[in-house]
């Protein structure tokens, strides 16, 4: 799998400005702020991924109100929920999506006959069905696509993995900008509220972060969000791994 370099666009090397104080700097305004702050600098090289999870709708909207084509990627591992499926419909006819649906280049079923149930096998197991039915379908978008801008719906509440993350990142020379990462459950509330957007049809039931079907367990009472996920071995799937700032930029 071709990696990009991790090395910044060369408009962003060239600025006075270090991205981390860039960064800090889009902490102080609001989360519509801050995407406008990145469609004016990447535009049109620049994309929003969604896994079509439990609060998803708020940064489809939020995007897509500034400009209702950027392009939209979602990984379709082949092991979504179908409750998934539907709401992804859902919202691509409500939003008029500019939707890219990537998928791993062997099928679930021929996926399973090479190397079982992988997600049976551990952590090692879960990281390599992970790579191949997540991570290399998004690199793959994010070559295809030309992007130097990407824009995820990350949130710190969301897990430890997540807690020092900030507005912008850095993941294999790509900026990445997460306009609500300082966002509570209440203002995803209040947002979907205002905007009449649904949450996943699955979060009345208890599913909190949403994934795969064999790997996605609803919220219980003795367990936290991290644990509803990978059966609590892990809460990243991959796709967002290294995605913080470095100390030097």
């Amino acid at each position: 799998m071709t990696q990009m370099p991790k090395v910044l666009p060369p408009e962003l090397r060239q600025s006075e400005e270090p991205l981390a104080e860039i960064s800090a700097r889009l902490e102080k305004v609001p989360a519509e702020e801050r995407i406008r702050w990145a469609l004016e600098r990447f535009r049109p090289e620049i994309m929003l991924s969604t896994s079509f999870g439990a609060q998803s709708a708020v940064s489809l909207h939020m995007a897509t109100q500034q400009w209702p084509d950027i392009p939209v990627v979602m990984v379709d591992t082949g092991y979504l929920f179908p409750e998934t499926y539907r709401f992804a419909d859902q919202l691509t006819e409500r939003l008029k999506l500019n939707l890219k649906v990537y998928r791993a280049d062997t099928s679930a079923a021929w996926l399973e006959a090479r190397h079982g149930k992988l997600w049976e096998h551990g952590i090692e197991g879960i990281e390599q069905y992970n790579k191949l039915t997540k991570v290399e379908p998004m690199n793959r978008a994010i070559r295809e696509l030309g992007v130097r801008g990407w824009i995820t719906g990350l949130r710190r509440q969301q897990a430890k993995s997540r807690s020092e993350l900030g507005v912008l990142g850095l993941q294999n020379g790509v900026i990445k900008i997460q306009p609500i990462i300082d966002w509570t459950d209440k203002m995803i509330f209040q947002y979907l509220t205002k905007h009449d957007l649904p949450y996943h049809p699955l979060w009345e039931k208890g599913y909190v972060s949403i994934g795969d079907v064999q790997t996605t367990r609803p919220l219980t009472g003795d367990m936290t969000e991290e644990e509803t996920r990978f059966f609590g071995l892990k809460r990243e799937c991959g796709i967002h791994d290294s995605g913080t700032l470095d100390p030097g930029l």
